[in-house]
């Protein structure tokens, strides 16, 4: 395939075990492309929807990463784990009390709305030039930043008092750690928690439901790759549906298609199409009337 006739995005479910840089590598290999990445890193132990950008759409990560999250996780109580998560060294909590349903209710509310977290010590967050995570595999003891997030939704959608195991439904904002926010919940309780397994539903208006798994992708050859009649592929003008549109006539695309300002109006960013085909990202300039280039893909 050739990246610079290229631009969209390929849903993919991602599996456990993989990093998200594995499923780019992956598809860098099944399509011959080398312009590959994704919109927003998922955990090796989390499965899900994972966006990953073709081609011309690698320069839209910087609005894709914008789109509020969805996950399903689950929160064992009783025991922590070294990072949070089921893939870390998991202890259990000295003489933590047993979570009951009640108690797991009354304290859901506190974590919803615009809420500070400290970045995990094994994340890619880097903090002096170097990942935070390679710190913490050496024994360095890491400072995490604190990072403030916002969690739209919070909703318990089970509760089993016997396995101490509850799932809620994540609603949050870009930024958002979800195995963070199961440690928050746990030592508020007291009774520590990590989150035992994580899966992502949605991102925008995309679900998981259409996106493809990895295994299906690499049956195919490049030239069967999911297109535009694929449910799991997006055209990089559907990607930024939640941006406006505007056609372009034939002498605005030229000016767009160099780089120019052009004249119009508009509160942010705003997407510049012609024939059905995104062109550009422009957002209102300094100068009233006019829109400057924030993108180009022509």
């Amino acid at each position: 395939m050739n990246s610079a006739a290229v631009c969209g995005v390929i849903l993919v479910d991602k599996q456990a075990g993989m990093t998200s840089h594995d499923v780019v590598a992956a598809v860098r290999r099944l399509t011959g492309i080398r312009k590959v990445g994704h919109g927003g890193t998922l955990d090796p132990f989390a499965t899900g929807l994972l966006l990953i950008l073709v081609g011309r759409a690698t320069r839209l990560f910087d609005l894709l990463i914008t789109l509020r999250k969805e996950y399903r996780v689950t929160v064992r109580f009783g025991a922590v784990s070294t990072t949070g998560d089921s893939d870390g060294e998991v202890t259990p909590a000295v003489s933590a009390p047993a979570v009951t349903r009640a108690a797991l209710e009354a304290v859901l509310p506190d974590f919803s709305g615009e809420i500070e977290q400290r970045v995990p010590a094994y994340s890619a967050v880097k903090q002096g030039g170097e990942r935070l995570y390679r710190k913490a595999r050496r024994g360095e003891s890491v400072v995490a930043p604190l990072r403030r997030v916002r969690i739209h939704r919070l909703q318990l959608l089970a509760f089993d008092a016997a396995s101490q195991q509850a799932e809620l439904l994540v609603s949050c904002s870009k930024g958002t750690y979800i195995r963070a926010l199961c440690e928050d919940i746990g030592r508020v309780l007291g009774s520590g928690a990590y989150a035992a397994a994580l899966r992502r539903t949605a991102v925008g208006e995309f679900t998981v439901s259409r996106a493809a798994s990895l295994d299906s992708l690499s049956d195919l050859s490049p030239a069967d790759l999911p297109g535009p009649a694929s449910p799991s592929f997006l055209s990089c003008l559907s990607a930024l549906y939640f941006l406006p549109v505007r056609e372009l006539d034939p002498r605005e695309a030229a000016a767009v298609g160099n780089g120019r300002f052009i004249a119009g109006e508009a509160e942010g960013p705003v997407r510049l199409a012609s024939g059905g085909r995104l062109l550009a990202v422009y957002g209102p300039a300094a100068e009233a009337g006019q829109l400057r280039p924030l993108v180009v893909l022509s």
